[in-house]
């Protein structure tokens, strides 16, 4: 068996595994664990993982969610099928809570409308309207934002929450607007949904890319698992997180032919 392994987990988007195997590459080069895999699913986590989860030949898995934050796969699906890996999991955060996510969100803003007193930067996010998560992400990088970046005013906005997407232009004061989605890759939302609500044809709203390959993400990546070494080492710390917790309670029953199976 391999010591240890990472291993970077997603929802199949236009250019998720791209963007997945691009972050996968600089952590090989990098060292940070023995061996990195990438998996991705589109709507049923358990089904669709479990038979590779399986093969992973490690001792030691750090299993990332590489989204902007909780949901309901990160919370039940995907904790369900890290039941069938072989070695010992240490279930993390998902990416988009990073302070290093800070960085990038400012960064893509900036490339679009440089920041300054009359410049809104706005950070759309998916939101839920039942779990707090997305919006709480949100709010964390805004309110570091509003301590370091030089923007006039940086908002919240989201798709399936207020205050919805379709309402930036009546909730920034600037004379100049970028949004800046909180996705990791490019999906339906960002590609499609987003633009349809921000209209950045009709001016005064530009429209930024998603986190996508940015280096800053791959060193967030990086500094999960360094972190989840830290706390391996207080197992009590480590056993009381909210992710170890979801590893423990979430244990799927399978039918694969042969009757059903539980891990």
């Amino acid at each position: 068996m391999t010591t240890d392994a990472l291993l970077l987990i997603a929802r199949e988007t236009r250019n998720a595994r791209e963007v997945l195997e691009t972050h996968a590459d600089r952590l090989r080069r990098r060292g940070v664990v023995d061996a990195v895999e990438v998996a991705t699913y589109g709507s049923e986590p358990v089904r669709e993982l479990r038979e590779g989860f399986e093969r992973i030949a490690a001792d030691t898995v750090y299993a990332v969610p590489m989204c902007a934050a909780h949901s309901h796969d990160t919370i039940d699906g995907i904790p369900a099928a890290l039941a069938g890996v072989p070695g010992e999991v240490h279930y993390c955060e998902p990416i988009g809570g990073s302070p290093a996510v800070t960085e990038v969100l400012e960064e893509r803003g900036a490339r679009l409308v440089p920041a300054g007193d009359d410049a809104s930067l706005v950070l759309v996010g998916f939101g839920s309207s039942s779990k707090p998560y997305h919006r709480q992400t949100a709010d964390y990088h805004a309110a570091r934002l509003r301590e370091q970046s030089e923007y006039g005013e940086v908002v919240t906005c989201y798709l399936l929450q207020n205050p919805t997407v379709d309402c930036v232009r009546y909730n920034t004061t600037g004379d100049r607007a970028v949004a800046v989605p909180l996705f990791l890759s490019r999906t339906e939302a960002t590609e499609r949904r987003i633009p349809a609500e921000l209209e950045p044809e009709r001016g005064g709203v530009e429209y930024a890319d998603p986190l996508g390959v940015h280096p800053r993400v791959t060193d967030a990546v990086q500094a999960e698992v360094e972190k989840q070494r830290a706390l391996a080492a207080d197992e009590t710390a480590s056993a009381a997180s909210f992710e170890a917790q979801l590893t423990r309670t979430n244990r799927p029953v399978v039918t694969d032919g042969e009757g059903p199976r539980r891990y």
